[in-house]
């Protein structure tokens, strides 16, 4: 539940970086929000998820072998 909230909130906060300088317009970043929430509710929500949840478990991974190995 953390890592999908921090995801959320970083995706958020590139999209309206990008919007305000100039990179994105406001029309296609609410195309992007909105197909973001329609997304959601479909049968690919499942996948996705896993797919992140797969990316979170191999960077966790990496992070806790380093840190071990350093000690």
């Amino acid at each position: 539940m953390v890592i999908s909230f921090s995801l959320v909130l970083l995706l958020g906060v590139v999209l309206v970086l990008m919007a305000r300088s100039g990179q994105i317009k406001w029309g296609p970043a609410v195309v992007a929000i909105l197909f973001g929430f329609s997304l959601a509710s479909t049968g690919m929500a499942d996948p996705i998820n896993d797919f992140l949840q797969s990316i979170s478990d191999s960077v966790s991974s990496v992070d806790e072998s380093i840190n071990s190995s350093g000690r």
